[in-house]
This record gives C-alpha cells, structure tokens and sequence, in this order.
C-alpha cells in the first residue's frame, strides 16, 4: 500500500523539469500553521526545510524564518525536556544506591531511552547537511504535488493520505488507508477524483510493511507468530519515478482548506509479489504527463490506456534500516 515513500522534496526539480510554478501561498500557509497551530499536527520533511535554506525572494525569506522559529521553539522544548529527564535519571539512580527497587529501575530505563531519544532529536534540528532519511514521507506528512490549476502547472505542499472534498473530518480516521488508491477502486471509491483531478509526486523509493514468512517465500511455522518486517524498494536503474496521484481540495466552514492526495496503486510486479507484497505504485511515462494532469472524465479509458502504459523498472528491496 506504499505505507511510506521517499520523495523529491526539491520544487524547483518540478520547476526544471515541468517549467512548473510554485504556489507560495499554500507552502507559506502550511508552515505558519505548523509553528501555530500545533493541533494541527502538520508534519513536513526535512527535505522540504532544506528547499528554503537559501531563499531567493521575500515570500521564501519568509518561510525561511517560519522554518527557523519551528526549529527553535523545538530546540527549547527539547532542552528542557532533556534536564528534566537528566533528573530523573539522577534522582533514580541515587535511589538504586540506597535501596534498589523496580520503580526505580524502571525509571531509570524510560529516562535512559529517552535522553538517548533527545539528545538525537537535537543533533537532528541543527543538522545543516541533507540525508536521504530527511526525504522520507508517511500517511499524514505533507509533499510537492505537480498539478493543472486553471490552465497553469503549479507545484503545491498536499498531506499524504487524501480526504476528499465534501466528506467528514472524521473521513480520515474511518478510513486510514486512503493514502493508497487502489487502481480497481478508481471508479468506485475515487470516483469524484479519477479523470478529473491528476497529480504526479516525484518517488525514487517506497516501503512497505511485510510478514517476515512471505518475504522469505515460506508457510509459518508451528508454534511461530507473525512477524512484521519493513522492505525499502528502490528502481533499478535508479531514477526519479512519476507517479500517478489523486487528489483533491477540502473546505468546511471555520476550517483552513485541506489539499491531500493518494498515490494509486495496482498488482504488483513479479520482483515485488516475491518479496511478499501484493501492490506497487504506478510510474508514468514522462510523455503521459500533461495528458495525465489535463484528464477529459468522459474518456476514463484514456487514463487506464496511460496507467497501462507505464515505467516498469525492476525493484530490488532490502529490509529498512
């Protein structure tokens, strides 16, 4: 179901390779409302950070010092919560001196972890070289979408995991999985979005939750459990991969607007069938993209005729570090 990604993060590669224009409003309103609404709960890749470390205009000098007040009012509310688990972990420790008890010890592995869970989280927020780990994306993060608006490519910020418009905020807790557009549901579930609203997000990598017995190509054994094991696939060669989304603009009353998207998905490839999975995103061919982002909905088998027509590299995995 591609339960995470790694994606392009960089708008100007959409910009390079699309001649594709950056819709500032929506980046500058998604990070403002990150620094002040933290109800929100809006979660944005570093990667996309990086995109704004050298701002060139006034409105990205703008984002630039949202961006920096985030990671400021982080850095603060770290500190102090690493000097409060430094003295738990101090006042456990005398107390394991004096008389060892299971409380103490207990509280003295929970402040053990999470000062070694702070202290990464710090070196993490002043860290100013990009790592591939900073590109990566779950359901609910925010990612550039390639879209048509009014005639013009545009690239805009959307969460991943698409709540269609005219439905209940409630939507995304009913059905979590809408990250994922299975391609035999389009004109069922995703009826409202197929042929009508396209995108196209830039993967180079996608990773996904797989039993450790099917992975490795057998039956469990008795007496054994289920194990859960995370696989990272990677085309090869390795490139960029277009892939085809959906998605949509969501409006109620007193809320801000929601854009989210789904990647779609189909049966997978024998490589991936093997490593035990049963969906892979869907690549299109560079020459289908600007009939993919211009749909005619009373042609839908012009888009299956593009979806059917689509990259297919190989996909060699590897368990996610």
């Amino acid at each position: 179901m591609c339960y995470s990604s790694q994606i392009r993060a960089e708008y100007k590669k959409y910009v390079r390779m699309f001649g594709a224009d950056i819709s500032i409003k929506e980046y500058f309103d998604i990070y403002w409302r990150r620094l002040t609404d933290p109800e929100a709960r809006i979660r944005i890749p570093k990667a996309m950070d990086f995109d704004f470390a050298d701002p060139q205009s006034e409105e990205q000098r703008e984002i630039k010092g949202l961006i920096d007040e985030f990671d400021r009012r982080q850095m603060t509310e770290s500190e102090q919560e690493l000097f409060k688990q430094k003295k738990r972990l101090a006042d456990a420790e005398r107390s394991l001196l004096n008389k060892p008890t299971k409380a103490a010890a207990e509280s003295q592995r929970i402040a053990t972890g999470k000062i070694e869970q702070l202290l990464e989280r710090l070196a993490d927020l002043k860290r100013t070289t990009p790592e591939d780990r900073d590109a990566r994306i779950f359901p609910g993060w925010y990612a550039p979408v390639l879209i048509v608006e009014n005639g013009r490519t545009v690239v805009k910020p959307m969460r991943y995991q698409c709540r269609p418009a005219g439905k209940p905020a409630s939507h995304d807790v009913k059905f979590p999985g809408t990250y994922n557009a299975r391609r035999d549901n389009l004109e069922g579930f995703w009826k409202a979005q197929f042929g009508r609203t396209h995108g196209i997000a830039i993967f180079n990598a996608f990773y996904e939750n797989v039993s450790r017995h099917r992975t490795e190509g057998r039956e469990l054994r008795e007496g054994e459990k289920v194990e859960n094991v995370i696989l990272e696939f990677r085309p090869r060669p390795m490139q960029d991969m277009l892939v085809a989304c959906l998605w949509s603009r969501w409006s109620a009353p007193g809320e801000p607007d929601l854009l989210s998207f789904a990647a779609i998905t189909d049966e997978p490839p024998p490589e991936i069938a093997a490593a035990g999975h049963d969906r892979c995103i869907i690549p299109i061919k560079p020459e289908h993209v600007d009939a993919w982002l211009n749909p005619n909905p009373r042609d839908l088998a012009a888009q299956y005729a593009i979806l059917d027509d689509r990259e297919r590299p190989y996909y060699e995995h590897q368990l996610a570090a």
